[in-house]
């Protein structure tokens, strides 16, 4: 993991390409330009993901708390272009001290990461293969005693190496619920909110929460479940659809449009809004992540749901 501090010169540019690429007027010449920008160097790419989480961190704000802030009476391209102005303020004018007590910074300057509707293949030196989802980020800290892998945010399927030291070392992923040892495996982990989730293709995996460290639970192949830094939550049949994301699809058996529209979110920048009014028509398909604008546009015809636009970053699913 790097620590080293980002240049601040660079950061306000990236700052600079947050206003001109979420502002709602970017060009094709915009977008390719900010690709050679941020392909210049690896701390050009920590500085943009450190404003695009940033600015992730800003959308997530309720309106209750962030409309304050803003004119209520202001056109809404008008308010996202005042709090992305807020942002790069913020990137480039706030104490370093001050956004490290604050902001994830662990997440940031991590050995691997993904943005938003990245996936990404990893090989480490033991064998293991971990696929990465999107804005997802790991450490890897292989020693004489264990192979461990810290998840910070997001998603990641795990295929582990049979280790070639003597006596093997165990395959172990943290999150920050608690400790996960695999057994021979391949499994699907994600972190959320107040919990993670994991799911055992092949093997199995013990589970000992973080504040419950005489608490172990085994999950076996077929099977998965939902543990918080206390508990672990029953063990189930898995779902054999949810690693699916791996080959780029998104698949929902009668699932709320709310919901729906949830997950989809995470791979498209931006907000993307449910209107109450529809939240729980239900969905059915497969549906390829790898344009977000199609999947909605398919919607439309599907269900009775129109996609309004503000622009490419703010979309709300309303009724017709």
């Amino acid at each position: 993991m790097s620590d080293t501090p980002i240049n601040p010169a660079i950061i306000r540019e990236a700052a600079t390409w947050l206003m001109t690429l979420h502002g709602g007027e970017a060009t094709e010449a915009d977008q390719q330009a900010w690709q050679r920008w941020r392909s210049r160097s690896p701390e050009h790419q920590r500085a943009w993901l450190c404003a695009q989480k940033l600015n992730g961190a800003f959308s997530d704000i309720p309106a209750e708390l962030g409309m304050p802030v803003l004119d209520r009476a202001t056109p809404r391209h008008q308010q996202r272009r005042a709090v992305l102005k807020t942002l790069s303020v913020l990137l480039t004018a706030a104490p370093v001290a001050w956004l490290a007590t604050r902001l994830p910074w662990q997440d940031w300057t991590a050995d691997y990461q993904t943005g938003t509707g990245e996936q990404r293949d990893i090989a480490l030196s033991d064998g293991t293969q971990l696929m990465l989802n999107t804005a997802s980020s790991v450490d890897v800290k292989f020693d004489a005693s264990q192979r461990l892998v810290r998840l910070y945010t997001g998603e990641m399927l795990v295929t582990t190496g049979r280790d070639k030291m003597a006596p093997p070392r165990p395959f172990m992923v943290q999150t920050r619920h608690g400790m996960l040892r695999a057994l021979g495996t391949r499994f699907n982990i994600r972190q959320e909110g107040m919990r993670s989730h994991v799911a055992v293709l092949e093997g199995s995996v013990e589970i000992v929460p973080r504040a419950s460290v005489g608490m172990a639970v085994l999950v076996k192949a077929g099977q998965q479940c939902v543990f918080t830094a206390n508990r672990v939550e029953p063990v189930q049949a898995a779902d054999d659809t949810l690693a699916l994301w791996s080959q780029g699809v998104l698949v929902a058996d009668k699932m709320r449009l709310a919901d729906f529209l949830d997950e989809l979110a995470r791979y498209r920048h931006g907000r993307l809004n449910c209107d109450p009014a529809v939240a729980d028509q239900l969905v059915s398909g497969a549906f390829q992540l790898k344009d977000t604008d199609q999947v909605l546009y398919l919607l439309s015809k599907v269900l009775p749901v129109r996609i309004e636009k503000i622009s490419r970053y703010w979309v709300t699913v309303t009724k017709v």
